[in-house]
């Protein structure tokens, strides 16, 4: 394999694979100290992440719209 160099092949790329709906939207919001507590409590019950439970509330608002 003469003339090939150090980077010549290149390597799969690694990392996190692609989502197919990438959460690139940031959310701030401000709780007091009992519905913090809730929400983390709820969290580690269920063992989801607090955004994930904060997704999963917002779908049940508007399913309760419709």
């Amino acid at each position: 394999m003469q003339g090939e160099k150090w980077g010549d092949k290149m390597s799969p790329r690694t990392g996190r694979p692609k989502v197919d709906n990438p959460k690139g939207v940031n959310l701030t919001i401000r709780l007091d100290t009992e519905t913090e507590k809730a929400l983390r409590e709820y969290c580690k019950k269920h063992n989801i992440s607090r955004g994930e439970a904060i997704r999963q509330g917002i779908h049940l608002l508007l399913a309760a719209e419709k």
